[in-house]
């Protein structure tokens, strides 16, 4: 029982690249997850919340602000009911505030974790992971929290060969 399983979550539309605000096609997340999929055999099971968070980046923000600081767990369109037949779980999503975006955790906490091998992901402009790792640590303190991998956002298009670096390390 060596399966892994990609939760994640993906903003298209306006992001933060480099300074200033991009119309991006496809979010980061969604693109690192890619990458990673070409590197090994994964299941995704991307996280989308019943209520679109704003289009506009900086309404984004402030929707992220308050989530966290409310601790929410928004309602999301699909749950995956069970990770049963998965020992490693890659949990990916852009760096909100620190952390992951709170409908990471809705469905995380949904979940049987206990004895899962948990490797966070983020995609970010300058936070790195954040506290995303300890926030597994502490949230699921049942599970093993593996090394993370940080991508700057802006640097996607690049970032084969430490994605591919990050899988043989733990994969």
């Amino acid at each position: 029982m060596n399966k892994t399983l990609v939760i994640y979550y993906s903003r298209k539309g306006e992001n933060y690249v480099r300074g200033s605000i991009k119309n991006l096609v496809k979010g980061n997340t969604e693109a690192v997850v890619e990458k990673i999929a070409q590197l090994m055999p994964v299941d995704l099971f991307e996280v989308e919340t019943e209520k679109p968070y704003a289009a506009d980046y900086n309404a984004c923000t402030e929707e992220a602000r308050s989530e966290l600081s409310e601790n929410a767990r928004p309602h999301l369109k699909k749950m995956l009911e069970s990770a049963d037949e998965y020992q490693n779980i890659i949990v990916a999503g852009p760096c909100w505030w620190g952390t992951y975006p709170m409908a990471i955790f809705t469905q995380l906490d949904a979940l049987d974790l206990a004895g899962k091998n948990l490797f966070p992901v983020m995609t970010h402009e300058g936070s790195g992971l954040g506290h995303a790792a300890n926030d597994l640590r502490k949230l699921y303190p049942q599970a093993n929290v593996g090394e993370g991998l940080a991508i700057r956002g802006a640097d996607v298009g690049a970032s084969q060969k430490t994605i591919e670096a990050w899988v043989k390390r733990n994969f």
